[in-house]
């Protein structure tokens, strides 16, 4: 996200990019927090950029599109736009629904991380992925994905063709189910699931600072 952040920020905006609990430390982190606690943080930062912008707009990758759904839900009227790049909203796997007792049993899983097409790029996520963790990003999938007919405010969704962790499954959802009239997906072409660390980065980037300044307040 920082890079993202970053030319944002060189553009003139004001930028925060808080760090989720459970997240950038390790793993083991990831098995002790409860999923009301993304929102929150979320939420938080939201309060802090009110307090200096006329205009707030939430971005999310991935579980963070999640989360920048659900906040664009619960505080809709307070928000200008939502930006989201290949974000989750349900994990379609049968196996998930037995996470409830598999997170007894195994504490970790093998990470699926740095899914890029860039060469010599990675993202700096975890090398496991935590069960205790998944259990409560399923929990928070099925309540966000009930809120998304709240979402009303416009909203912006890059969607990579080729993504090896999401199924599109999951952006057809969020454009269906989202309750916005103003709504437009941008398809990339040339990159996995990280796409804003991948080719298509400019593409996002530009594409959001547009999406921006249409929608900007004053």
């Amino acid at each position: 996200m920082r890079p993202w952040a970053h030319y944002l920020n060189e553009k003139g905006f004001t930028v925060r990019v808080p760090l989720i609990p459970g997240h950038g430390t390790k793993w083991q982190d990831l098995n002790k927090v409860k999923w009301q606690q993304w929102p929150e943080k979320a939420a938080n930062e939201l309060a802090l950029l009110e307090r200096e912008c006329e205009s707030v707009f939430v971005f999310g990758l991935s579980m963070g599109g999640a989360n920048t759904l659900h906040v664009g839900a619960k505080f809709n009227s307070r928000v200008s736009g939502l930006v989201l790049v290949n974000p989750m909203i349900h994990i379609p796997d049968f196996a998930i629904n037995f996470v409830g007792i598999i997170k007894h049993l195994v504490a970790k899983r093998p990470s699926v991380g740095d899914d890029i097409k860039k060469p010599g790029v990675t993202e700096w996520g975890y090398d496991a992925l935590p069960t205790k963790g998944v259990a409560q990003l399923h929990k928070f999938l099925k309540i966000t994905r009930k809120l998304l007919p709240q979402i009303t405010v416009p909203t912006l969704l890059f969607h990579s063709i080729d993504d090896h962790i999401l199924n599109e499954s999951n952006s057809n959802i969020v454009m269906n189910e989202i309750g916005s009239s103003d709504k437009t997906r941008i398809e990339l072409a040339n990159s996995y699931h990280v796409a804003t660390l991948d080719f298509d980065a400019e593409t996002i980037f530009a594409n959001s600072v547009a999406f921006i300044e249409r929608n900007i307040k004053g």
